[in-house]
């Protein structure tokens, strides 16, 4: 466990998650997850400290409006998200684009998870996961 150090592009938001990287990282099939190419570590939210911003986040919701996506609305930059799963309860799951302090090595060797939220399949990954 580490705690990693993230931001938005022009520095109005700011973040720290202890997280694992080696522990796994998410991408998402889902319509608003492939066009920003989410690529993400949940982690409880617990596990997330916001250090600065709030009063520049805005928060997305569409479908089941169950989970928040958050964007500095100074520069356009997704952050992180919310939610709750059965596994982890309240979670964060943080965009690691955004992670400051995370090593290029460390990120290209984190395993990861493909998620079919598209067809709100949790369980089982998408059949194509290149474009991800």
């Amino acid at each position: 466990m580490k705690t990693y150090h993230g931001s938005c592009h022009c520095g109005s938001v700011g973040f720290e998650a202890e997280l694992d990287i080696q522990a796994g990282t998410i991408k998402c099939n889902c319509t608003i997850c492939s066009k920003m190419r989410f690529w993400a570590a949940q982690v409880p939210s617990s596990a997330f400290r916001l250090t600065r911003g709030a009063e520049a986040l805005r928060e997305y919701r569409y479908h089941t409006r169950r989970d928040a996506h958050y964007f500095c609305g100074n520069c356009g930059i997704n952050t992180f998200s919310t939610g709750e799963s059965p596994a982890l309860g309240a979670f964060h799951a943080v965009v690691l684009a955004c992670l400051d302090d995370l090593p290029v090595e460390d990120l290209v060797a984190a395993p990861v998870r493909y998620l079919d939220g598209r067809n709100d399949n949790w369980v089982t990954p998408p059949a194509e996961v290149r474009h991800l």
